[in-house]
């Protein structure tokens, strides 16, 4: 069983390696999707287009000090966010139950989506690699959270009419919000 396992996880990262090959440009319109959030229930994109735009941030891994940086940034400037007529998704190879611990333990107000598969980072061309685990306090109790795979650090926004307006394939977890931001006041 473990081989077994072991092997479709192998093709699952094998399939989203090859399509990831075809990123996504400005310009370019977002195929539908739809994942796991972090409290479990069903998120999709479809929901949200034409109402505002959407800031997508693929991050590696939960608990790790650059990616809480730039979740914690973008928590902090929500109000900025709002602002600026954006909601914001995170997206990474996670587990539910890991995201969820993720949101509690820094208190994040936008959702996280869980990828395991890697099929939307697949969607937008976000390079992924193996995953793995580390363990982590999260109000007293040590926490195991598990990836199936890692993605790259990208940053997209997805304008109200459903195409890229922003893509970021070398984004500085720390900037990330403030250069988001600046993005967003332009193209007003």
């Amino acid at each position: 069983m473990k081989k077994f396992l072991q092997l479709l996880t192998l093709s699952a990262m094998s399939l989203s390696a090859s399509l990831s090959s075809a990123a996504l440009e400005v310009g370019s319109e977002v195929a539908s999707f739809a994942a796991n959030d972090d409290t479990g229930e069903i998120w999709t994109v479809a929901e949200h287009l034409g109402k505002k735009n959407i800031v997508v941030y693929f991050y590696p891994a939960a608990m790790t000090g650059g990616c809480t940086a730039q979740a914690c940034a973008y928590r902090d400037y929500s109000t900025n966010l709002d602002k600026a007529d954006a909601i914001v998704v995170g997206v990474s190879g996670d587990s539910v139950k890991g995201l969820s611990l993720f949101k509690e333990a820094h208190n994040l107000n936008f959702p996280l989506l869980s990828d395991p598969n890697g099929s939307i980072a697949a969607i937008f061309g976000v390079p992924t690699r193996a995953g793995g685990s580390l363990e982590r306090e999260v109000n007293g109790d040590m926490h195991t959270f598990f990836r199936n795979l890692t993605t790259s650090r990208w940053t997209f926004i997805i304008g109200k009419d459903g195409k890229i307006i922003y893509k970021n394939e070398e984004v500085n977890a720390r900037e990330d919000t403030a250069t988001v931001l600046a993005v967003l006041e332009k193209n007003k």
